[in-house]
């Protein structure tokens, strides 16, 4: 009953991911055409780099939804672990995209700071202002969604829009500048493009970092590594804890984990604490996927 528990809950997680993902597709695409119209009669071409970039963050979050659905494959016979590490390898995918977008950017900015062209109109500044706002309230959804169900994808998604948000505030400080100096000024929104492409590749680094501490089974999970500690002293027969693996995959944690009991029990009382601890983890820790006990005397 309390494993069945956990599991629900993980699939509520599984489905508030996708629907979190549907939503950043939908507000991507509908960004990536109000910037290029807006940039391109807005003679604008911080607004065009801000366009290439929500493209790409189409596609990211299409990949994003690929992993999402694919990591909610159950375990199988090639896959005891289930199919989570499927998301980590979305988020590299995802920050490869990212990455790309940022060399584009950088590029087509050097080559229109070399060109001479039109001072922006004055209204793109507005059109910025609304996607400024849009983009941080869509950094902060995603965000708490993805703090919600212990999504990595998501996180990478989530930055998408926290990046898309700086590259727009580059762009509405770079206009403004034009704007406001006018002739001689003319490339301003062509720096600030170059500029949000640097703040891109960081941000990229921000999500590369965690995804590959994922992949390579880094230990990342102190407060986690205490709470699983905790929970199995509530449970009676168990003296104290020893070691305490954890690795993630998708939005599980699996464990192994070492408990200490009298050495003076039986096997049989041994096996059942250690079936109680695993079902009392999974119920109280939901995030827990495949849990390993391995039983250690005491006394």
């Amino acid at each position: 009953m309390e494993h069945r528990v956990g599991t629900i809950l993980g699939m509520d997680n599984e489905q508030t991911a996708i629907k979190t993902s549907y939503f950043s597709i939908i507000g991507n695409t509908s960004l990536a055409i109000i910037k290029a119209l807006a940039g391109f009669f807005g003679n604008s071409y911080a607004l065009i780099a801000d366009a290439i970039e929500s493209t790409t963050d189409i596609f990211s979050s299409l990949l994003v939804l690929f992993g999402l659905k694919y990591a909610r494959r159950p375990a199988d016979e090639n896959h005891p672990y289930g199919h989570g590490r499927i998301e980590p390898l979305i988020t590299f995918l995802v920050v490869a995209f990212l990455v790309t977008s940022a060399t584009i950017i950088a590029y087509e900015s050097i080559l229109h700071i070399q060109t001479p062209h039109k001072v922006p109109q004055p209204w793109t500044l507005i059109v910025l202002g609304g996607i400024i706002a849009w983009k941080e309230v869509s950094y902060r959804i995603v965000i708490r969604k993805s703090e919600l169900t212990n999504s990595s994808s998501l996180r990478a998604d989530a930055w998408h829009h926290r990046s898309d948000a700086i590259t727009s505030v580059t762009a509405f400080i770079g206009i403004s500048i034009a704007i406001i100096f006018g002739k001689g000024y003319e490339t301003a929104d062509d720096w600030a493009a170059l500029v949000a492409s640097a703040f891109i590749l960081y941000n990229s680094y921000l999500i590369f970092r965690p995804a590959l501490g994922e992949i390579m089974d880094e230990h990342l999970y102190d407060d986690l590594q205490k709470e699983i500690r905790a929970v199995s002293l509530t449970v009676p027969g168990i003296l104290s804890t020893e070691k305490c693996l954890i690795r993630k995959a998708g939005m599980q944690y699996h464990i192994d984990l070492h408990a200490r009991v009298d050495g003076q029990i039986s096997v049989t009382e041994g096996h059942d604490l250690a079936h109680l601890l695993k079902d009392t983890l999974c119920e109280k820790i939901p995030t827990l996927g495949h849990v390993s006990i391995h039983i250690e005397p005491q006394g």
